[in-house]
């Protein structure tokens, strides 16, 4: 039987596992390097205990825990629906988390047990890097090969043109509510459009002087993204967490200084992002709007893409795809 596990994060799902899911988070080498390999464990240990209690406080703001596993299973499940119906034959898609429950290893050997013979591990980052994709691949092919299942996988979808077309959807609901909100006289000084801005989840600057294609693979969204909307942006990041020295401009950087130079309204759009969690649901609709909002400035976020129809038919022609080049359909 042919499986597919889409991959994600995850997050966590009460109060009290937000300090486990940051030690996960943090003791992966694969997102960031803490001193000596050896060293990893107890600073993730440390730094876990230190950013629990501010982690929290922004999870109990949106509803006590992390809705990311929870929408990734509704993703997983629209696409199932959405396969069989195409192809006349039962296929099993499940959703494996990187860092929190259901973790990968677990639901392998449930498909298994199911009697999955095949997976297509299909990561929900549309941006490649081997600090988010990478890791839940590597991690998915090492599961694989030690439970003796085939498999192929989705490492990245950054100008698939079903999901940039999903996301010019959400960009043209985002630009409808934002110029309800400028005034005549903001229209007339300013033209029709807000100031835009795209939002990436931030990684450390090393990464990309390595070789990391993260960067050059949201360039490749935004680039085919204005082709379809006319609208030109600005590319920041944002979530930033540890010792070291990462991507720039930072979104609240950059968004303060739009906001301090008059302009009355900022479209943004969590570009990296496919699903809402605490990125989109604390960091921008509370903490950014808010901050904002003490400059005269209203910011307006485009709708997640979650289980946008758009979105679901996306996931499920990649899919496809995938699996007629893996030859799972003759």
């Amino acid at each position: 039987m042919l499986g597919i596990l889409f991959l994600n994060m995850g997050g966590p799902d009460s109060l009290d596992t937000v300090r486990p899911f940051l030690f996960n988070l943090f003791s992966d080498r694969e997102i960031i390097r803490l001193g000596p390999a050896i060293l990893q464990r107890p600073i993730a240990w440390l730094i876990a205990w230190r950013r629990a209690p501010k982690s929290r406080m922004a999870y109990s703001k949106i509803g006590g825990r992390s809705p990311l596993a929870g929408i990734t299973a509704s993703q997983a499940k629209a696409v199932q629906h959405r396969l069989e119906r195409q192809l006349g034959k039962k296929i099993l898609c499940f959703t494996g988390m990187r860092y929190w429950h259901p973790r990968t290893p677990d639901v392998l050997k449930k498909m298994k047990a199911e009697g999955v013979t095949r997976v297509l591990g299909f990561s929900l980052y549309p941006h490649y890097s081997k600090a988010t994709g990478g890791s839940s691949i590597r991690e998915f092919e090492r599961c694989c090969r030690a439970a003796g299942l085939e498999y192929s996988v989705v490492e990245s979808f950054p100008d698939d043109p079903g999901y940039v077309a999903s996301l010019a959807e959400t960009v043209r609901q985002g630009l409808s509510e934002s110029e309800k909100l400028l005034s005549g006289a903001a229209r007339e000084s300013r033209g029709n459009s807000p100031v835009m801005v795209y939002s990436a989840h931030s990684l450390p600057k090393q990464m990309i002087t390595d070789g990391d294609p993260y960067v050059e693979h949201l360039h490749r969204t935004i680039h085919a993204l204005e082709g379809l909307t006319g609208i030109k942006g600005t590319l920041c990041f944002q979530s930033r967490s540890g010792p070291v020295e990462w991507l720039e401009p930072a979104t609240d950087t950059f968004l303060l200084d739009m906001a301090e130079r008059g302009n009355p309204v900022i479209l943004i759009l969590p570009i990296s992002f496919v699903s809402d969690h605490v990125e989109t649901l604390y960091e921008i609709d509370i903490l950014y709007k808010g901050m904002l909002r003490q400059h005269g400035t209203k910011l307006v976020r485009t709708p997640s893409l979650n289980n946008h129809p758009a979105f679901i038919k996306a996931l499920s022609d990649i899919a496809l795809k995938a699996v007629e080049d893996a030859g799972w359909l003759r």
